[in-house]
């Protein structure tokens, strides 16, 4: 039977981008029963205009736009897509940003292990081969610092990912349905929370290189609260194990 794939881009002041670094570089003809979902999160730009061209000017792709009416947050803007996939009945879900840093030619290669049953999540991890995430462009500081908060996070979670803090990622529905995701946090550390539910939860991750690339994008992260909300996240994770606090996004 058809595995049904939704790709999930989720897009803020993504006008300069989604078309030529996104939609356009889509793997197509090598995707089978698949729908793309664009959640433009109240951009300020044109974004959801370029998407609505873009559908106009391909009816062949199945593509279908939501222009949120409030900003949900880029972790808010995930649970919205992920509940989307659980009530429609798919059985796998990649998201890919909309803002052209993480390439979605590699869908297929993150998708085909879900939808065969082999892996649980799929991340494209840049630093797996550090020396590329360098020559792509990543910043110093980001460099260093993706380093030290993975190795801090497997060193508290007991794991040995190579990074926690893609933007290209996937996940299998029947894996996320297992999970209290709407309880995670709304910003930018949703990725940690959900990684570790999944760890948690015992579900299989594999990860594969892909390439970086920073071009003109804006970055919205904060990096010191971003590193401070994900290592606190991560050690109150471990200390509910230990019956010390309780939190609903880590109570299974």
């Amino acid at each position: 039977m058809s595995k049904k794939l939704l790709i999930y881009i989720v897009a803020y002041n993504a006008e300069k981008h989604i078309k030529s670094q996104v939609l356009d570089l889509i793997p197509y003809d090598q995707l089978d029963d698949y729908e793309i979902l664009v959640s433009d999160d109240s951009s300020s730009d044109k974004t959801s205009d370029e998407v609505e061209h873009y559908k106009t000017a391909n009816p062949d792709k199945k593509i279908l736009l939501v222009t949120q009416p409030k900003n949900l947050g880029y972790g808010g803007n995930q649970k919205f897509g992920y509940n989307y996939v659980i009530k429609n009945a798919f059985d796998a879900v990649v998201m890919i940003h909309g803002d052209g840093q993480y390439s979605p030619t590699l869908i297929p290669q993150i998708a085909t292990p879900l939808l065969e049953d082999r892996f649980d999540v799929m991340l494209g991890s840049r630093m797996i081969n550090k020396k590329s995430a360098l020559k792509g462009g990543m910043p110093l500081y980001k460099f260093i610092g993706n380093i030290v908060l993975t190795k801090i996070q497997n060193l508290i979670l007991g794991v040995t990912l190579s990074e926690y803090h893609t933007g290209l990622r996937a996940y299998r529905i029947k894996a996320l349905e297992q999970i209290p995701f709407l309880h995670n946090n709304n910003g930018f550390s949703f990725d940690t929370d959900i990684l570790i539910q999944m760890i948690d939860q015992k579900m299989r991750i594999g990860e594969v290189a892909i390439p970086t690339h920073y071009g003109d994008e804006i970055c919205r992260v904060n990096s010191c609260k971003y590193a401070y909300e994900i290592i606190i996240s991560t050690i109150l994770s471990r200390l509910q194990k230990l019956s010390l606090w309780r939190s609903k996004k880590f109570t299974y």
